[in-house]
């Protein structure tokens, strides 16, 4: 098995000539305002099988770009959608819409179920999102190795029952951008980074016993432009400190082969 990088949160994910992505996202400009185009972002190398998305923030969840890389029918699987009315669920009826409009084949999920996907065993486990909407993290198996993937979650106590059923990981890929979000339907706001820091991302690594840590959630070509929106100034080079040999800083469209 092999991971490669996408950019932003996503990764694709390679094994037995088949292929998966995770957070897989080509627009952030409905989020970020003044993202500039092909920078940050790549694709996968050819047409995917399946698509996992952690939660539907625009940012994690593009039906536009998923549409163009996934095979008819392929399965996109994904967290309930949000609780309350739309004032609660405003972060994330964009992409619910996008999804119907795509005519994805999009399948909620439930926590700790695991599915079969060609060559690939993929489970959902617990995460915590920073805005209060449902939100998955991602276990993925294939050729003997395990990956496992973040999305934006914020530190948890989860970390050990994940490591009890899945430990050790040959990577794990964490966000690490430490985001401190002050929304206007989310006040008064709160201090608290809403995804983790290079410092809690290192600490969850360790914890389910990641050989190659690798920081996501985040982009050093270009400052996110969001009002509210906060981030750690270095997130590499804190992660590299906080991590220490586990840390792996992976270049977005560079591959990270698990078998060697």
């Amino acid at each position: 098995m092999r991971v490669r990088r996408l950019g932003w949160a996503g990764i694709e994910v390679e094994a037995a000539g088949k292929s998966l992505v995770i957070d897989y996202v080509q627009d952030l400009s409905p989020l970020f305002t003044g993202w500039r185009d092909g920078i940050g972002l790549t694709r996968p190398n050819g047409e995917v099988s399946a698509a996992l998305v952690t939660h539907l923030h625009r940012d994690h969840t593009d039906a536009t770009a998923l549409a163009g890389v996934l095979t008819p029918g392929a399965p996109v699987l994904r967290p309930a959608p949000g609780h309350g009315d739309d004032v609660d669920n405003v972060t994330t009826l964009l992409s619910e819409r996008e999804m119907v409009e795509h005519g994805l084949a999009a399948e909620v999920v439930d926590t700790w179920s695991s599915h079969e996907i060609g060559p690939f065993r993929v489970t959902a486990v617990p995460s915590i999102d920073g805005l209060g909407d449902p939100q998955l993290n991602w276990v993925v198996e294939a050729d003997g190795q395990r990956v496992f993937h973040g999305g934006d979650t914020m530190f948890h106590g989860w970390w050990w029952l994940i490591a009890r059923r899945f430990s050790p990981f040959d990577a794990a890929f964490l966000p690490a951008n430490g985001a401190v979000v002050n929304a206007p339907h989310l006040q008064p706001p709160s201090p608290v980074p809403a995804a983790m820091d290079p410092f809690q991302a290192a600490a969850a690594a360790k914890i389910i016993g990641a050989w190659h840590a690798v920081p996501i959630h985040y982009e050093t070509g270009q400052p996110v432009k969001l009002p509210g929106y906060v981030e750690v100034t270095d997130p590499e080079g804190d992660f590299r400190q906080h991590a220490g040999p586990r840390a792996h800083v992976l270049p977005v469209g560079e591959w990270l082969d698990l078998a060697g």
